[in-house]
């Protein structure tokens, strides 16, 4: 267990070090380097652009006015019901391993097939599905989803077993599946945000979107937590 924690701390903590060779003189340095006053981030950064303080004021603007149209508020509710809806992941990880007895061996293989399962999703959806008009996409997403999504009452029933395949190699196939199908689904809310995007606010509100995209599964784990 030790090792394992020890290699997947190990990458992160690369990747931070190597912020360390970034080379980026902050906004204070250079006004003491130019005889001027010393200032915050903030301050700096407003003292040697007097007009970023309206072009910040009018980047909102233009941010809530694209948000509160009807062609965007929409979709984005759309996307954030689709992201609400609630799971019973924390459920059935206590139905997994108390009741199946599954190891933390056989949990770190299903979530290697997971995310073997994710890459293929992603290439099934830019070789096969890129050129999906969205609308059938998503339709076809939901029906498949709200089909494949009720499997784990097979599991929690023990008909697989009737059915001749063991626990573990049911949970395999249907973590797969399961994923395959929810990276295809997601692929198209991530184009439809980008379309939604108005020239000028390209990326704030692109990670606005995806902010409220990030709430809807909170709201997910939240509710199915408490209704199980």
């Amino acid at each position: 267990t030790r090792t394992v924690f020890g290699v997947t701390a190990f990458f992160p903590l690369v990747v931070s070090l190597s912020s360390l060779l970034i080379d980026e003189k902050p906004v204070a340095r250079r006004a003491a380097q130019g005889g001027g006053p010393q200032y915050t981030s903030l301050q700096g950064a407003l003292a040697l652009n007097p007009g970023l303080g309206s072009r910040l004021l009018e980047q909102g603007k233009t941010l809530w006015g694209a948000v509160s149209r009807r062609d965007i508020l929409l979709p984005t509710a759309f996307v954030f019901m689709w992201q609400a809806t609630p799971s019973a992941d924390s459920a059935m990880f206590y139905f997994q391993t108390n009741e199946l007895g599954f190891t933390p061996e056989f949990l770190g293989r299903v979530r290697l097939v997971s995310c073997i399962a994710s890459l293929a999703g992603i290439t099934l959806y830019n070789t096969a599905f890129k050129a999906v008009p969205l609308r059938k996409m998503l339709l076809w997403a939901m029906v498949l989803g709200a089909a494949l999504g009720s499997t784990s009452l097979i599991l929690v029933s023990g008909l697989n077993r009737e059915l001749g395949l063991s626990d573990q190699l049911f949970v395999l196939g249907d973590s797969a599946l399961l994923t395959v199908l929810g990276q295809v689904s997601f692929m198209p809310i991530l184009v439809l945000a980008a379309r939604l995007c108005p020239e000028g606010v390209e990326a704030t509100l692109f990670a606005t979107l995806m902010s409220i995209l990030n709430a809807g599964s909170f709201v997910a784990g939240a509710l199915g937590a408490g209704l199980t």
